[in-house]
Order: structure tokens, then C-alpha cells, then sequence
């Protein structure tokens, strides 16, 4: 991530100490910054600015889905990543196969590893295998397209982890925006009712008081 955001007219909240533990970022995996965890639940914190302990516990879910949703994206780009080179032999296998008798076709795959771990390594014979790809007709976008087709269970997997958590935090917000909802529409019908005769203390049924 970037340099934190800065709010002009945020106000920052404090964790009480009691819900300390529960905010520590202990489901960090390896390669994941604490700075960024600590910039997201310091965001989600003073947006929705917990009002009871009930609403301090739901923005801790909060935190824990929205941490969720970056790690799903950064996974789901490297799956990409990651199979970018799978794309990369799929495609080469196709052009060195062509007019390759099947008793040999197994020397050609040996082969096409090969040139595959050379496209990973080493940037100049990458350069050379994807203009050797492009000449027959296989640009950037036909590799993208093979890397979507190579990574479409796990691309689905994350992208649905990613609609799940999303689901669940605005089923949150719902429920923290409904919390405090009914008790504002409360005071609002107190507040339009007219005023009742016992709100006046010198009234009374007694007509000798009125005297």
C-alpha cells in the first residue's frame, strides 16, 4: 500500500483497553505489513466510531473482513502471476507440437520446459520466445486470455471469498446503522408528540387547585 490518507476532518478514535487484544493483527500471513493493517483498522475505527460495546465488537469483525478483501485481491493477482507461466508453456506447446510425430512429442515438451524456465529467468530469451509467439499469431492479449483459462478455478475461489466477506461487512453496517436508527426515531416520535396535560405539574384534576 501507499502512504497513509490523511483525513482533513477525521477525528481519531481510541481502542478501549478491554477490545486491545482483539485488534492485534494475529492473522497476519507471512509477507503481509502490520503498518497496513494498522491503516485500515485505524480507518474503519474512526468511520464508524463504535458507540457501545456491541458496536465495538462489530467493527472488530469489520476490521477482519475488510483485511480479508486486500488479502483476497493480492492473492487473486498473484494467482495470475503465477500462472502467466503455466500460459506461457500451454501456448509454446501448441506451436512446438505442430508437424512433431507423437513418438517425439514428449523430447518437445522436455524442451518446452525448458524455454519456459528461460522466459521466467532470463528477459532477453522472454523477449525472443513471446516474439516467437506473436509471429504465430499469439500477442499479450491471446497469453492473458490462456492465463485466465489456466487460473479460472482459483481466480473463482478468490473472487468469491472476495463477495462473501463484502456480503458480510455491509450486513454489518446495516446492523450498526439500525442500532442507532431505532433510538433516533424514538426520541424523533417523543419529540412530535403533544404535549399531555401531566407534563405540567401545576395542572391537576382537582378544581379547588385551580382556584
Amino acid at each position: 500500500m501507499n502512504a497513509p490518507i490523511e483525513f482533513e476532518t477525521a477525528q481519531r478514535y481510541s481502542i478501549p483497553a478491554q477490545f486491545k487484544s482483539l485488534l492485534k493483527p494475529s492473522r497476519l500471513l507471512p509477507g503481509e505489513s502490520e503498518t497496513d493493517y494498522a491503516i485500515i483498522r485505524q480507518m474503519i475505527v474512526d468511520e464508524v466510531a463504535p458507540q457501545s460495546s456491541i458496536e465495538w465488537l462489530w467493527t472488530i469483525d469489520l476490521i477482519e473482513l475488510s483485511w480479508d478483501v486486500v488479502r483476497y485481491r493480492s492473492l487473486r493477482g498473484k494467482v495470475l502471476e503465477v500462472f502467466r507461466e503455466a500460459a506461457i508453456e500451454s501456448l509454446l506447446q501448441r506451436v512446438d507440437s505442430l508437424g512433431i510425430p507423437p513418438a517425439a512429442r514428449e523430447m518437445a515438451q522436455r524442451h518446452t520446459r525448458r524455454n519456459v524456465e528461460l522466459w521466467r529467468g532470463d528477459p532477453i530469451a522472454a523477449a525472443e520466445i513471446e516474439a516467437r509467439l506473436k509471429s504465430h499469431g499469439i500477442d499479450a492479449t491471446s497469453i492473458n486470455i490462456e492465463v485466465f483459462v489456466q487460473a479460472h478455478d482459483l481466480f473463482v475461489m478468490f473472487d468469491t471469498l472476495i463477495h462473501s466477506a463484502q456480503s458480510r461487512r455491509l450486513i454489518l453496517l446495516r446492523e450498526i446503522a439500525a442500532r442507532r436508527t431505532v433510538p433516533r426515531k424514538a426520541r424523533e416520535t417523543i419529540s412530535r408528540s403533544p404535549p399531555s396535560r401531566f407534563d405540567n405539574p401545576c395542572e391537576t384534576d382537582d378544581p379547588s387547585a385551580r382556584r
